[in-house]
């Protein structure tokens, strides 16, 4: 049994990485730990972040838990937002925005792991800007899907996602990013017809 302590970091990573609320139910499932070890960790995070050295808090009641910057930097994060859409997009969101058009409905947790580094700065800011837009997932209740926006086709000038500039090909790569471990029937057909199989 991991020590509460270890346990809090697991669930402080688990909780970054996916930047939305999870259910104690997820997170012990995920960390195969029981609901009740979850609690004690969550406990011991919490008067980890309480103190003056860090810049978020958890958000919680009886069933989720999220991780969120304290309400007294807001007015310091409303600056920097403000700044960013005052510019042009980061290489960054024009990455992630990439992802999305050609690869979206997507969670963030997949671009995240597409682009290997958090991308809710970038969601967040593309978001306000309405180029993307985030809609529940159907199938997983606390989980966000992102899509590209009407207004992001409109800037574009394309009736929908499949007129993008080479977005067969595009859609591919990403998928093959996305899936790893699912090879194309292309890729199947070549090692069936390999020499000596």
């Amino acid at each position: 049994m991991p020590s509460a302590k270890n346990l809090s970091a697991k669930i402080e990573a688990l909780l970054f990485i996916y930047g939305e609320s999870l259910t104690l139910q997820k997170i012990a499932k995920t960390l195969a730990v029981s609901e009740e070890e979850v609690a004690e960790a969550l406990k011991v995070l919490e008067v980890a972040l309480s103190g003056d050295d860090s810049g978020l808090f958890l958000v919680h009641d009886k069933e989720k838990v999220q991780l969120t910057t304290k309400p007294e930097f807001g007015s310091l994060l409303e600056t920097i937002m403000k700044e960013e859409l005052r510019e042009n997009l980061t290489p960054a969101a024009l990455e992630t925005l990439s992802i999305v058009a050609y690869a979206g409905p997507m969670t963030r947790a997949e671009i995240d792991y597409i682009r290997g580094v958090n991308s809710s700065f970038s969601l967040r800011n593309l978001s306000i800007r309405g180029l993307v837009e985030r809609h529940p997932d159907p199938k997983r209740g606390n989980v966000y899907l992102y899509n590209p926006s009407f207004d992001l086709l409109k800037f574009l000038g394309v009736a929908k996602v499949e007129d993008l500039p080479e977005f067969e090909r595009f859609h591919q790569l990403i998928e093959k990013l996305r899936h790893p471990e699912e090879k194309s029937v292309e890729e199947t057909s070549k090692e069936a017809n390999a020499p000596g199989t």
